[in-house]
């Protein structure tokens, strides 16, 4: 069971796509085209090949693969010498170009779906996975995409396609979208990235609502700055491409306990609607219990209680917050309440978010994606008022990613757990040593922080230091089932790991 590999769509007049994109220039354009892929790899005959500018690599040595595998045309930038029949495009509009082309090539994949983008640093997988798994609860066929993969409507996430982006690139993106139009979703829970705002691969969704979840520091590496991180984000908002002929104004969902969103929230002028845990918003949720693995809670939409004493089965303080949002979202799209609280039994916990790993030997231990400051700050913070023991937090940092937040989680970390365990996480083509150095920033090993580059050992000798009563928080990795390390891709889970641990300590 799983999604088709490629969408079902008509073959196209090429010179008739680009009818009214002034800045293209086709060069014996009148070609019929099948299909449209920026892989030379997945090119079949009849497809366009778009050679895209901008990447590390020039696109453009893959064209006479891509020919040699049957395209028919190719898509290309600036001064490029087109001896096949295809388009040029300048590199400055290239991104608003191509967004169009797919969106008119694929027939608006999004127009008969209801969608919700959700951006912001945190929080974006688990409100998308929790609006996905209430809208099923509804009987609304619900897509997903995001960091968990690609998955269609019944397809159990164990089928679900890997996605090398959170929010694809472009053309990626949009056959994506046309597959999961194909499989039969009726709405589409969205994962959108900064990266993929700034870059404008998202542009031309049509979304009907959007979704704010929180903001920090991270991905500096990349945007340069918090105010550039910012303004990609506020782009789902502002700025986002719109396909004419659309009918869809999307609603906005912001988290007013926030105050950067706060702020960004009272000057915006379109339709939102703001949500907050015990504060005044539209919608607000009180938290009356939380644990490791559930909650408890209460919600008001509109100063009426829509949602009396109810057990979640998700646990967490911080998820509090992404429950929170994931009621916003649903209240947003107009769904009667009375279904909503039916549907709240199919919840279930996300995968590598703040997920348990059960064991007899009465240590809480703790898997989750955490990978930012405030993410890592969040974590400790939730299991924290859960925890009557220690806490062992083991956490590293990702390899050729944003630098600078490698000492402010050192200090999150030693500051806020009773035992720390600094490790590898995806290292990728920087030395481990090298990371672990910069998240220490001149701290020595000693009986509270340790220093165990190796990931899997690391997670070992956090839980033969645990007691009953401790929690053990494993961060950074969370859903991922694999570890990068040079150029190379290994297997690793961070849940396996610690399930296989605590049997070998437990029977040992």
């Amino acid at each position: 069971m799983s999604l088709p590999a490629r969408a079902s769509v008509a073959s196209k007049n090429l010179r008739d796509l680009i009818l009214g994109l002034d800045e293209v220039t086709a060069e014996n354009g009148d070609v019929i085209i099948s299909g449209i892929q920026a892989d030379s790899r997945r090119v079949m005959p009849g497809d366009l090949f778009v050679a895209m500018p901008g990447l590390r690599r020039d696109a453009r040595e893959f064209i006479p693969d891509a020919l040699e595998r049957g395209a028919v045309a190719v898509m290309a930038w600036d001064d490029s010498e087109l001896r096949w029949p295809g388009l040029r495009c300048p590199t400055a509009a290239y991104a608003d170009v191509l967004w169009q082309l797919c969106d008119r090539f694929f027939a608006h994949p999004t127009r008969g779906m209801n969608v919700i983008g959700i951006t912001g640093t945190n929080g974006k997988t688990t409100t998308a996975w929790l609006v996905r798994r209430v809208l099923e609860g509804i009987h609304e066929p619900t897509a997903y995409l995001g960091t968990l993969g690609l998955g269609a409507p019944g397809i159990p996430i164990e089928h679900w396609d890997d996605l090398p982006n959170t929010t694809p690139l472009t053309v990626d993106l949009y056959n994506d979208l046309a597959r999961l139009r194909d499989s039969g979703a009726t709405a589409l829970a969205m994962e959108v990235s900064s990266h993929a705002l700034a870059e404008k691969r998202a542009d031309g969704v049509e979304f009907d609502v959007v979704a704010f979840t929180n903001f920090s520091q991270d991905h500096l590496d990349y945007h340069g700055s918090m105010e550039a991180y910012f303004a990609a984000k506020t782009r789902l908002f502002l700025g986002l491409g719109r396909p004419p002929g659309t009918r869809k104004t999307p609603v906005a969902v912001f988290n007013v306990g926030d105050e950067t969103i706060a702020e960004f929230a009272r000057q915006y002028k379109g339709p939102a609607v703001t949500y907050a845990v015990d504060q005044r918003a539209d919608l607000i949720l009180t938290p009356i219990e939380v644990r490791t693995s559930w909650m408890q809670v209460r919600a008001e939409w509109h100063g009426q209680i829509v949602l009396p004493p109810t057990r979640i089965a998700l646990g967490g303080q911080y998820n509090v917050e992404n429950f929170a949002a994931t009621l916003a979202c649903i209240g947003a799209l107009g769904r009667p309440w009375r279904e909503v609280v039916n549907a709240l039994p199919q919840i279930q916990p996300v995968p590598g978010r703040f997920q348990p790993v059960p064991n007899a030997r009465g240590v809480d231990v703790i898997v989750d994606y955490a990978h930012t400051p405030d993410a890592l700050e969040k974590l400790i913070a939730a299991a924290r008022q859960l925890t009557k023991g220690r806490i062992i937090t083991v956490f590293g940092c990702g390899g050729d990613r944003d630098r600078t937040k490698r000492p402010q989680m050192g200090d999150i970390a030693r500051r806020a757990s009773d035992i720390v365990v600094v490790t590898s996480d995806n290292p990728r083509t920087e030395d481990p040593d090298a990371i672990i150095a910069e998240i220490l920033h001149g701290e020595s090993a000693s009986d509270t922080l340790q220093v165990v580059p190796d990931r899997a050992t690391a997670i070992r000798a956090a839980i033969r230091l645990a007691a009953a009563g401790d929690t053990i928080l494993i961060a950074g990795k969370g859903h991922e089932t694999y570890q990068i390390v040079g150029g190379q891709t290994f297997p690793f889970s961070d849940w396996n790991t610690a399930q296989e641990a605590l049997n070998e300590t437990f029977s040992s």
